[in-house]
């Protein structure tokens, strides 16, 4: 599969993950998939595979932005990135609904949380921790 290919196929797993997340978050398939963690299992292979061609980028690196951006204009290292982001953003929305769920905080509440965390990672956990507190300090 070529670089297009794939990040069409892991965001199409990662969006139906979500989904499970936001719709059905009780059903004994979602709660297995994320108490094995598959699909950010599933993610972090696929990283792995992209990452490798890191090394063999002249200029490329983490010390730098400079070096940051040489990295994300290879196709496949960007990909790489972009694969890393959905994986962690998927094991944020996790711990945010296990901690709800252990909370009692209602869903209806996470939703956003979790639309937010899938669509833009940090701005869902800090909405989900300003309800957490404001739920819980009551």
């Amino acid at each position: 599969m070529n670089p297009d290919q794939v990040f069409s196929a892991a965001g199409a797993i990662a969006a139906l993950q979500w989904l499970l997340l936001i719709v059905l978050p009780k059903w004994k398939v979602t709660t297995w998939l994320i108490d094995h963690t598959v699909v950010p299992l599933l993610l972090s292979v696929i990283y792995c595979i992209y990452i490798m061609g890191f090394f063999n980028t002249p200029g490329g690196g983490f010390n730098s932005l400079q070096q940051v951006h040489v990295l994300f204009n290879n196709d496949n290292l960007l990909l790489a990135g972009w694969v890393h982001y959905l994986a962690f953003d998927l094991l944020i929305g996790f711990s945010i609904l296990k901690s709800a769920q252990a909370k009692s905080i209602s869903h209806w509440l996470l939703v956003p949380c979790l639309a937010l965390t899938f669509m833009f990672g940090p701005c869902g956990f800090l909405l989900y921790q300003i309800i957490q507190k404001v739920k819980t300090s009551k």
